[in-house]
């Protein structure tokens, strides 16, 4: 019998299921003659026997030889190698085809799963496309697993749209499509899905915002109850954990020993601009201060030098969360720090390990931490107020003055640009918002809309990223304002954005959160920044700078108000540069940027936390006095 009368026999035999005298007529076939066809069927004889391994084998052979079908037959052994889990021959199989696997689905499966589970993930951003465009569910998973938590990352963007479409109802990609809305300003898909989330939270659905990230949340609700809710999950840790921790033997020794828990140890970042200062002034002779980094590594190479000055540091960048927490404890640190709550780059579950016997959270996050063991959250009678206690997890700890820490001695003095340089009219009142643009919500650009058009001798001037630009001047345009009257700015080294600001006449602020480090720095360069009185800790924030610079009628009491206030400082420029003599006489002498005073506050409330901890007494809510005022002024 000749090979092709020999192949037609196993082949007949195959589609009658007589699968094993088909391999007989194969394996005779294969002393004659060897090709793609028949390494082809051969595997499909093997896998009807159930020798999935051996399958897969023939179909590479197969595969190997030159033919139309050969990248069919390579798909075919890589998938049957890794239902196998043989993943090292998948992967051998299926390198080859990456190009092949930015629009098959199945490969980039494949592929993306042994990567994700190695940690690999250098080339996953090429597989979000096929598999949040395929319509199997598993792909669609996968492709959800592979976003980043970067929001300029338009790979995400894309998958996520892809994603939502292909699942309407879905309130986790509903959440995350939002997300990317807000990031890029698309005003327009804010205002097609957002009433979906509305309607359900005023019918009582709060189980969806369970599927939110509590900062993104916290940059569009303002409700402190709803804030509670966001990202929360009943088993974040076992219940015993708090009390276990707050019971393990401890040795206090004389001087107290603050740990601070941060990715953000840079000179750089904009939470060392608030806080070194703070860091430097700790009083040796009753504080041991230790920094517990986990910042990138790329970040420690744009350090200037100033780590040292801080405290002692220990890296903690190649340690699980409960390896760190060990290495905490050997320190015998007291008083653990988290300085970034719920933002990126942090490992707040640390403290879900019996890190130290008092943990606190500050600065970081505008909000109460969900799902993690805290003893405290750091604010100040502003925007930690009275009646806010039962939306927080946490105690309070409130400062006397401000919650945020300020630098006035490695912040540069602005000098100021003249407009023209900026591109800025001379002979026009210049709004200006620098906050993040996914700051500058739905009702926040209804407010300045309105403001503009009962101030027609007036621009706003807005940092703001490229993609967000369009969308923005859009909304503008839709409210009946001018484009010419939209001027835009990009982000700036630190020293060129300080000296910018001077130029404008007035800031406002965004709502429900307010500029944080972004008003402090406007305030330092002497510009006013017009708020209204928040609604939870985000939105309070500007008022809290506001007061402790000595300027309270920058507070307005409610949105209403903010609008005409705004209006009434373009129509009295008297007043307006009664505020700016105000700031400047202020800068020196007013609390905001007394870091010394501030680190003194800070001490004693580590003490006052202490002091509890010491007597067996559960965290209570602690109120901070304030030291007597200085004569005179402190200097930079």
């Amino acid at each position: 019998m000749n090979a092709h009368a020999i192949f037609t026999t196993a082949s007949r035999q195959y589609q009658k299921g007589q699968y094993t005298e088909a391999l007989d007529q194969l394996n005779q076939l294969m002393n004659i003659s060897r090709d793609a066809k028949t390494y082809a069927l051969l595997a499909k004889v093997l896998l009807k026997l159930g020798f999935k391994t051996d399958a897969a084998r023939a179909y590479h052979l197969a595969g190997q030889e030159e033919g139309s079908r050969s990248e069919h037959y390579l798909t075919e052994a890589m998938k049957l190698h890794f239902a196998s889990g043989n993943e090292d021959e998948a992967l051998s199989i299926g390198l080859p085809l990456l190009e092949k696997a930015k629009s098959d689905p199945d490969i980039a499966f494949i592929i993306a799963s042994i990567f994700l589970k190695r940690d690999q993930k250098e080339i996953l951003g090429l597989f979000k496309a096929p598999l949040s465009t395929s319509s199997n569910a598993q792909h669609q998973i996968l492709a959800f697993k592979l976003l980043t938590a970067e929001v300029d990352d338009q790979q995400d963007r894309d998958a996520v749209a892809n994603l939502f479409r292909k699942n309407p109802k879905n309130a986790v990609l509903r959440s995350a499509h939002l997300v990317f809305a807000r990031e890029a300003n698309d005003y327009a898909e804010i205002e097609r899905y957002h009433p979906e989330v509305q309607k359900a939270l005023d019918a009582g659905l709060y189980q969806i915002l369970i599927a939110e990230s509590p900062y993104y949340h916290v940059t569009w609700c303002g409700d402190e109850k709803l804030n509670k809710l966001a990202g929360a999950r009943s088993q974040s840790f076992a219940s015993t954990t708090t009390e276990a921790r707050r019971n393990m033997p401890h040795q206090w020794a004389e001087k107290i020993r603050i740990g601070y828990l941060s990715s953000d140890f840079w000179d750089q970042h904009a939470t060392m601009k608030l806080l070194q200062s703070v860091l430097e002034l700790h009083d040796p002779e009753k504080f041991e201060v230790t920094l517990f980094c986990h910042t990138r590594d790329s970040n420690l190479a744009r350090d200037r030098g100033n780590r040292g000055r801080w405290g002692r540091i220990v890296r903690i960048n190649e340690t699980s969360d409960e390896q760190a927490a060990a290495v905490i404890r050997a320190a015998n640190v007291d008083v653990l720090v988290d300085l970034k709550g719920h933002t990126m780059d942090n490992r707040v579950k640390i403290l879900n390990h019996q890190a130290a016997p008092v943990q606190a959270s500050w600065l970081g996050f505008p909000g109460t931490t969900a799902n993690v063991d805290v003893d405290y959250v750091i604010g100040d009678p502003y925007v930690l107020p009275d009646g806010s206690q039962e939306h927080y997890y946490e105690k309070f700890c409130r400062l006397p003055e401000t919650y945020q820490p300020n630098d006035p001695y490695h912040r540069p003095r602005p000098y100021g640009i003249a407009r023209k340089d900026l591109g800025l009219p001379d002979d026009a009142f210049i709004y200006a918002s620098f906050n993040a643009n996914r700051k500058i919500s739905l009702q926040t650009i209804g407010l300045w809309i309105e403001i503009l058009r009962r101030t027609p001798e007036s621009v706003m001037w807005i940092m703001c990223k490229p993609d967000a630009k369009a969308n923005i001047l859009r909304k503008f345009q839709s409210g009946g304002i001018a484009s010419k009257r939209i001027i835009f700015c990009d982000k700036a080294a630190y020293s060129e954005h300080i000296n910018r600001l001077p130029a404008a006449d007035l800031g406002l602020d965004t709502y429900p959160y307010n500029g944080h480090t972004t008003t402090s720095e406007q305030l330092w360069a002497g510009l006013p920044v017009l708020t209204f009185k928040g609604t939870n800790f985000a939105s309070r924030v500007s008022e809290s700078l506001l007061r402790a610079i000595g300027v309270p009628d920058l507070v307005a009491e409610d949105w209403e108000r903010y609008v005409a206030e705004a209006v009434a400082l373009y129509e009295n420029r008297e007043k307006l540069a009664e505020c700016r003599k105000a700031l400047e006489a202020n800068r020196f002498t007013m609390p905001l940027f007394d870091a010394e005073r501030f680190c003194r506050h800070l001490e004693r409330a580590y003490e006052m936390m202490i002091d509890r901890a010491k007597q067996k007494l559960p965290p209570d809510h602690i109120d901070v006095p304030a030291l007597p005022r200085r004569a005179g002024s402190f200097h930079q």
